[in-house]
């Protein structure tokens, strides 16, 4: 028997993601790893995983591949926001599904990531490529990231365009 490694918890608090059930099992080095195991909320009318769950397990891995390099600092540094992303899809999802996420290229404001979904089988479901902006906070409603961790307040944050 295979014994299952327990999920890490995520840097910021995205009540989406805890909704659908998503785990977090690796993050670093420009890498994350993350793994839903499929409920019936999850499924389309063919019983396989629906396509905007394999999108969003894709951009939450590029999302946190992007971040895992700001892994040293308060709250994992800037966040993301993602400016574009292409999937494509290449067999149904089944069974617990596996999302490897990795940072190709960056710059001080962007960065290049793709993903890749795999099923209970191990092959290959989807992959998608994704482009995201680091940020610190929306820029026109000064808000700051759902952080776990508390952070003060940056008077600069509080602008108004």
């Amino acid at each position: 028997m295979t014994r299952r490694t327990p999920p890490l918890n995520f840097p910021v608090r995205i009540p989406f993601v805890q909704q659908l059930g998503f785990e977090l099992h690796s993050l670093g080095h420009g890498e994350a790893e993350l793994r839903v195991d499929l409920q019936e909320g999850h499924l389309n009318s063919w019983e396989v995983a629906h396509g905007g769950v394999l999108m969003t397990l894709l951009d939450v891995a590029m999302a946190h591949a992007a971040r895992s390099i700001h892994r040293d600092q308060p709250g994992m540094g800037p966040g993301v926001v993602t400016v574009e992303m292409k999937t494509s899809f290449m067999r149904p999802g089944e069974g617990e599904l596996r999302c490897h996420g990795k940072l190709l290229h960056r710059s001080t404001t962007m960065a290049f990531c793709e993903g890749s979904v795999f099923g209970g089988d191990g092959k290959l479901c989807a992959h998608a490529t994704g482009t995201f902006k680091y940020l610190k906070a929306l820029p026109t409603q000064g808000r700051r990231l759902n952080q776990l961790t508390p952070t003060s307040p940056d008077p600069a944050d509080d602008r108004h365009d």
